[in-house]
């Protein structure tokens, strides 16, 4: 398969994501290019803006959770310091959350993974993200796409809320959980209690 008819492969796959994703999130501010959303943690409040104009497939992704309220009383399960915080995919029994399928990986998008912004979390392979997303404790560059190596999307940044954000990354991590088996588990996951929609100005 020649180069250009990988590129013109990806573009389709691109598009018929779109024509999947965009529907099902159509109501939520179809208009404004950087909605904002409030996450409430118990620990406070962190507003973030999303950057629909660089990451439309995963905005509109992340918006099908947020309309069906899929990430109300989810936990914070990774902490990482000085690095990630992850949540979105597990509730306070570390039980998994449904997905719906896998979402195209836009890390090529321009935004890089610096201090404050958020991610969507994934396995190995590029295009696996579903739910699970992390906001970046430091300037994560070895996170960015890099000669041809595909990054982690980022698509948001946060707006207020920075310090309750270093407070959640100041929570002890344990370095490995016997009950779960996984490593930087939070001693004391906190927890995101519901996302809200900002109105549009």
């Amino acid at each position: 398969m020649t180069r250009f008819s990988t590129v013109k492969s990806f573009l389709a796959l691109v598009l018929l994501t779109a024509s999947i994703v965009a529907p099902a999130a159509a109501q939520v501010q179809p208009d404004n290019p950087f909605p904002r959303v409030v996450f409430v943690t118990s620990a406070g409040d962190i507003t973030v803006e999303l950057n629909r104009e660089a990451a439309p497939l995963t905005v509109e992704n992340f918006f099908r959770y947020v309309k069906k309220a899929q990430y109300n009383g989810t936990i914070f399960h990774r902490l990482v310091p000085d690095f990630v915080l992850q949540g979105g995919g597990y509730d306070a029994d570390f039980q998994a959350k449904p997905t719906f399928e896998t979402i195209v990986n836009e890390s090529g998008n321009g935004l890089l993974n610096t201090y404050g912004t958020i991610a969507m979390a994934r396995e190995r392979k590029p295009h696996t993200a579903t739910r699970q997303f992390f906001f970046n404790l430091n300037e994560n560059t070895s996170l960015d796409p890099d000669s041809g190596d595909w990054g982690y999307t980022v698509f948001g940044r946060v707006v207020d809320g920075l310090d309750v954000l270093e407070q959640l990354a100041k929570i002890e991590s344990l370095p490995y959980d016997k009950e779960t088996g996984w490593r930087d588990v939070p001693a004391e996951p906190p927890v995101l209690k519901r996302i809200e929609v900002v109105p549009a100005n």
